[in-house]
């Protein structure tokens, strides 16, 4: 096996299990027949990342990007539903929902209409769905500087932070050797806030045992 193929399916592993923490959610909102306390637009922004790198990995015809973001769609879909399922008032939740759907739309009259086929429309999408990559692992931001302000961990998870940890380089190194920086740049930031995390671990007391608020993550 080489080191291409090697991070290929690091990159594969990692993020399928980091999207699958959003089963403990699912588990949750059964066992309680509700939707309360569960958050429901990390589900949406990250199932638009997910088509974004989708569409990205078809014109590219990359199997990594294929596979993982197909899983990852089809299990921020299934968590959508089940929100829809088990929450009381979906107003909100449906007004986002459809407003994502209207982004969908205009995205792809756009790449796949208005862009001309090839490197234009490869590079135009690849930087889409790098900002927003980028905007979606910077987004806990504020969270950590609430933690520094407080001093305490018990809104990180340990296991959350490595998997991303992981999950970042494996698609960081996977863009370096493919010579993409569409894949590697976006990535790296969630390198750099997984060691913020690391660090406020060490400074800041024990492990948190409680579950985070599902986050993205990516590409």
């Amino acid at each position: 096996m080489d080191f291409l193929q090697f991070l290929s399916w690091s990159c594969i592993v990692f993020t399928v299990g980091m999207f699958s923490t959003g089963l403990t959610d699912l588990k949750k909102m059964r066992a309680s027949q509700s939707a309360d306390n569960v958050q429901f637009l990390p589900f949406l922004t990250t199932c638009l990342n997910n088509l974004g790198w989708l569409y990205y990995g078809v014109l590219k015809r990359d199997g990594t990007l294929l596979l993982v973001n197909t899983i990852g769609a089809s299990l921020q879909i299934l968590y959508i539903f089940a929100y829809f399922h088990y929450a009381k008032e979906r107003r909100r939740e449906f007004l986002q929902t459809l407003a994502m759907g209207c982004v969908l739309c205009v995205a792809w009259v756009y790449f796949s209409r208005i862009l001309p086929p090839g490197e234009t429309q490869l590079s135009h999408l690849g930087l889409f769905c790098s900002v927003f990559t980028v905007s979606m692992y910077l987004s806990p931001l504020a969270d950590l500087l609430e933690i520094v302000r407080t001093r305490s961990v018990e809104r990180l998870s340990f296991s959350l932070t490595v998997a991303t940890f992981l999950t970042s380089a494996s698609w960081t190194l996977y863009g370096l050797q493919l010579n993409d920086y569409y894949i590697m740049v976006p990535n790296t930031p969630g390198i750099i806030t997984s060691l913020i995390r690391f660090f406020l671990f060490r400074q800041f007391g024990a492990v948190s045992q409680e579950k985070p608020s599902y986050k993205l993550i990516q590409t």
